[in-house]
C-alpha cells in the first residue's frame, strides 16, 4: 500500500467518522410520526378527498329541495310582412318591427320519487364514512412505514457502531503487525494479511456509511422535508413481548380500515339497490313561478300584447314500461349487493390469514431475539478475551481475526432479529388498527 493511498484513506476516514460522530439532532419517533401527519403528500391528498365527501353531503345534492331559477329572454325581428285577411283585406309591411320579451321567477321541487332522494342522502353520508375509513388507512400505513423507516435506521446506525468497533481492532492489529516487522518478530505476509482486512473493513465501513446516509435522504423524503436535513436516531428497538392474538384478531374486527371500508362499501350497494327501486313508484313534483310577458308586432289585429302573474301546478309520472330495463337495473344492482357481500367475507378471511401468518413471523423472531441476545453476548465477550490474548501475544492473527467475524456476524444477526421482530409487530398493529408509538 503507497504512502499516498494511506493518507488519502486516513482523510476519508476522519472525514467519515467525525460526519457521523459530530453532534446531530437527535430526531425521536414521536417527531418523526408527527412531521409526517403533517407533511406527507398522500396523507394530505386523502385529506382533499375526504373534504370533497363532506362537501357532498347536502340536503341539495341528494334531490331533497326545490330549483329555483330566474330567466329572462328578448327577442326581436325585422321582416317583409303580407297578411290577407278573411275579408280579403291585404296589408303589406316593409321591415316590420317584431319583439317579444319574458322574464320571471319559477319553483320545482320534486315531493316524491319513490323515496330515493332520502336513499341519495344517506348514501352520501355513507360515502363520507368511506372517505373517512380510506383516509384511516392511508395514516395507518404512513405511519408503519415512518416506524418501520425510523427502526431501520437505528438497525444501520448500531451495525456502524459494530463496524467501526471491529475497524478499531483491524488497525490495531495492522499497527501491531507492522511493529513487530520492524522489530523482526513477525514475516512481511502477516503485515500484508493484516493490510487486507484492514481494508476490507474499512470497505464495510464506508459502505454502511453510504447506506446509512441515502436511507437518512429516503427518511426525510417519506416525512416530505428538506432531504438533506441530517439527524440521528435513537439506537434501541423495543419489543413488545406480550402480542395477545385472540386480543389483536377481536381488534382486527372492530378497527381494521379495510373491512370497515368494506361493510360501508356494501352499505352503499344496497343504498343503490333501493334508489333503483324507487323508479317503480310515481314521481310528483310541484312548480309555481311568477312571470311578466311583453310582445309588440307590426301587423295583426294586436299590435302589443302583456302580461304578469303567478304560475302553479302538479306534476305527476310513473313509469309503466320502459323495455324491461327497470327489471335489468334491479337485477344488476343485487348482483352488486351480493358482489358486495362477498368482498366483505373476502376482506375478513384476508386480514385473519395476514394475521396469522404475521403472528407466526413474531413469535418465530422472538425467539431469535432472545438467541441472538445471548449469541452476540457470547461474541463480545470471547472478542474481547482474545484481543487481550493477543496483546500479550499468546494467540495468533488468525484467532483475533475469527473472533472479529464471529463478534460482527453475532451483531447484525442480532440487530437483524431486533428489526424483524418490530416489523411483525408493526404488521400486526396495523391489521389490528391499533398502531401505538413506544
Amino acid at each position: 500500500m503507497s504512502l499516498t493511498f494511506n493518507f488519502l484513506l486516513s482523510i476519508l476516514l476522519v472525514l467519515s467518522f467525525s460526519q457521523f460522530g459530530k453532534a446531530q439532532q437527535v430526531l425521536s419517533l414521536e417527531e418523526a410520526v408527527s412531521i409526517a401527519l403533517q407533511n406527507n403528500y398522500d396523507i394530505r391528498l386523502q385529506n382533499q378527498q375526504m373534504a370533497i365527501s363532506e362537501n357532498n353531503v347536502s340536503l341539495g345534492n341528494a334531490g331533497l329541495l326545490p330549483n329555483a331559477n330566474a330567466t329572462f329572454t328578448k327577442n326581436g325581428s325585422i321582416l317583409d310582412s303580407r297578411q290577407v285577411r278573411a275579408d280579403g283585406t291585404i296589408q303589406e309591411r316593409t321591415g316590420a318591427r317584431n319583439s317579444n320579451l319574458n322574464y320571471g321567477v319559477g319553483l320545482n321541487w320534486t315531493v316524491f320519487d319513490g323515496f330515493g332522494m332520502f336513499a341519495r342522502y344517506e348514501q352520501l353520508m355513507e360515502l363520507e364514512k368511506l372517505g373517512e375509513q380510506q383516509l384511516q388507512q392511508v395514516i395507518l400505513t404512513k405511519i408503519s412505514d415512518v416506524i418501520t423507516s425510523y427502526y431501520q435506521l437505528a438497525l444501520q446506525q448500531q451495525y456502524l457502531q459494530t463496524l467501526d468497533s471491529t475497524l478499531d481492532v483491524s488497525r490495531y492489529r495492522l499497527k501491531t503487525a507492522q511493529n513487530r516487522y520492524e522489530i523482526g518478530k513477525a514475516a512481511g505476509l502477516e503485515v500484508l494479511n493484516t493490510k487486507v482486512d484492514f481494508n476490507t473493513d474499512t470497505t464495510s465501513y464506508l459502505r454502511q456509511i453510504e447506506l446509512f446516509k441515502n436511507s437518512k435522504i429516503e427518511f426525510n423524503q417519506l416525512l416530505a422535508r428538506d432531504i438533506n436535513l441530517d439527524f440521528r436516531v435513537n439506537d434501541s428497538i423495543p419489543i413488545n413481548f406480550s402480542l395477545d392474538y385472540d386480543h389483536l384478531q377481536d381488534q382486527a374486527q372492530m378497527h381494521n380500515p379495510s373491512l370497515k371500508a368494506a361493510l360501508v362499501s356494501r352499505r352503499i350497494s344496497e343504498l343503490a339497490k333501493t334508489q333503483t327501486r324507487a323508479s317503480r313508484y310515481p314521481i310528483v313534483s310541484l312548480n309555481t313561478g311568477y312571470n311578466f310577458t311583453n310582445s309588440k308586432t307590426a301587423l295583426g289585429f294586436a299590435t302589443q300584447t302583456s302580461g304578469k302573474g303567478l304560475t302553479y301546478g302538479v306534476t305527476a309520472s310513473v313509469n309503466i314500461f320502459n323495455g324491461f330495463n327497470q327489471n335489468r337495473l334491479e337485477q344488476n344492482a343485487e348482483l352488486l349487493v351480493k358482489s358486495a357481500n362477498l368482498e366483505v367475507e373476502k376482506q375478513e378471511l384476508t386480514i385473519r390469514t395476514q394475521l396469522a401468518k404475521s403472528y407466526q413471523t413474531y413469535l418465530t423472531n422472538l425467539a431469535l431475539v432472545k438467541l441472538e441476545t445471548e449469541n452476540q453476548q457470547i461474541a463480545k465477550q470471547n472478542l474481547d478475551a482474545t484481543l487481550n490474548k493477543f496483546k500479550i501475544g499468546s494467540v495468533s492473527q488468525l484467532e483475533i481475526r475469527q473472533a472479529q467475524q464471529n463478534y460482527l456476524n453475532a451483531m447484525l444477526r442480532f440487530t437483524n432479529a431486533q428489526f424483524e421482530t418490530k416489523v411483525a409487530e408493526m404488521n400486526l398493529l396495523e391489521l389490528a388498527g391499533e398502531i401505538k408509538i413506544d
